[in-house]
C-alpha cells in the first residue's frame, strides 16, 4: 500500500539534502547557479525526480543548461549517498534530475497578460471617444403616440 504522505515528506527531505549538498559540499563550478525547486518520489519510494532551475552568471547572461545537466549527472552518485545518509531509509531512491520549466512558463504567462492588458487599455481608450454607428435610439417605435 502506498503512503502518499510519507512519499511527500521524503521528497521534501530529499530536495533539502540535495540543495544543501550542492550549495555547500560539492565543489563543481558547473553547479554554482543551480536551484533545486522540487522533488517527487514514487509511491514505492524507489525513484526520486529532482527538479532544478539554472540562472546565468549575470541577469543578462543566458544560463548554461548543458553544463548544469552534466554537473548534476557527474554528482549524482555523491548526491545519492548524501540522501541515503540523510534520510536513513532502507533503500536509497535513485535520483533523476529534470530541468524545471515552471519559471519560464510563468514568465511567458506574465508577458501574455501584460500584452492583453495593453490591448484592453487601447480598446478602452478607443471606446471612450466612440459614438454609436446607427440612430441614437435604434429601438424607437414606428407606431404613433396614440397607444
Amino acid at each position: 500500500m502506498v503512503d502518499q504522505a510519507r512519499a511527500r515528506r521524503l521528497a521534501k527531505r530529499i530536495s533539502s539534502i540535495v540543495a544543501t549538498a550542492i550549495e555547500y559540499e560539492i565543489k563543481d563550478p558547473r553547479l554554482r547557479f543551480i536551484t533545486i525547486t522540487d522533488a517527487k518520489v514514487t509511491g514505492d519510494l524507489r525513484d526520486a525526480t529532482v527538479y532544478y532551475t539554472v540562472r546565468g552568471e549575470t541577469l543578462d547572461a543566458e544560463p548554461d543548461y548543458t553544463a548544469a545537466a552534466a554537473g548534476l549527472e557527474k554528482a549524482k552518485g555523491v548526491l545519492r549517498s548524501k540522501v541515503g545518509a540523510g534520510t536513513g531509509i532502507k533503500f536509497t531512491p535513485t535520483l533523476a534530475f529534470v530541468l524545471d520549466t515552471v519559471p519560464d512558463a510563468a514568465r511567458e504567462m506574465e508577458e501574455l497578460l501584460a500584452r492583453a492588458k495593453k490591448l484592453d487599455d487601447e480598446v478602452a481608450r478607443v471606446a471612450a471617444n466612440a459614438t454609436p454607428a446607427g440612430e441614437p435610439d435604434p429601438y424607437k417605435s414606428e407606431r404613433g403616440d396614440d397607444e
